[in-house]
């Protein structure tokens, strides 16, 4: 599977109507077209484009967001949710995290307590973690198996890739910009 095909899909996924579920559930098919070997390069890509959401800035505007609530684990799932939200809302967020102001989903929780967001509000989205283990497991029939044979083949296809440079403009744009149009919309006070 290669990035474009990748894009294509969570591109897709972010269009699907439905739930989180139901959108996976189109995943899960999607992925069981292919075979195992691209089941474990998606998951490669996944993860490679999670890697990327992991700056400082970032992370303080999933915090902001999430009124000082977001967690490392929170933080690996938020970077999952972005990623679903399709490629140009993804390339956005990365070179100006204040575009997240912009994403109709985080706008939906702007002036609600937290205490009131559903489950499938918040913007994480851990389950997107687990689709490609699934789907390989069905496809090389070891579902429920020890999950050692995707993490094998995993480990395999990351160590073909080349390390990804970190674009440091766009880091130092982000960090000098700030986040004001999302701290305006999340005051740090209005967090419970």
């Amino acid at each position: 599977m290669d990035d474009e095909t990748f894009w294509a899909l969570m591109d897709e996924l972010s269009r699907r109507p439905g739930g989180r579920h139901e959108r996976l559930e189109w995943l899960r098919g999607a992925l069981r077209c292919g075979s195992a070997a691209e089941a474990v390069e998606f998951q490669a890509r996944l993860e490679a484009a999670c890697a990327a959401v992991a700056t400082g800035a970032l992370w303080s505007a999933a915090d902001r967001i999430e009124g000082g609530l977001c967690s490392d684990d929170g933080f690996d799932y938020f970077a999952l949710w972005l990623v679903g939200q399709g490629q140009e809302t993804y390339r956005a967020v990365l070179a100006a995290p204040d575009a997240l102001a912009d994403v109709p989903e985080v706008r939906a929780l702007v002036g609600r307590p937290l205490r009131e967001w559903r489950d499938e509000e918040w913007p994480e989205w851990e389950e997107l973690d687990y689709a490609a283990q699934e789907v390989f497991g069905e496809l090389t029939g070891r579902q429920g198996d020890s999950p050692e044979a995707f993490y094998e083949a995993l480990d395999a296809v990351r160590g073909t890739w080349a390390d990804p440079e970190e674009d440091s403009a766009t880091v130092a744009v982000a960090a000098r910009t700030g986040t004001p149009r999302l701290d305006a919309l999340f005051p740090a006070e209005a967090g419970s």
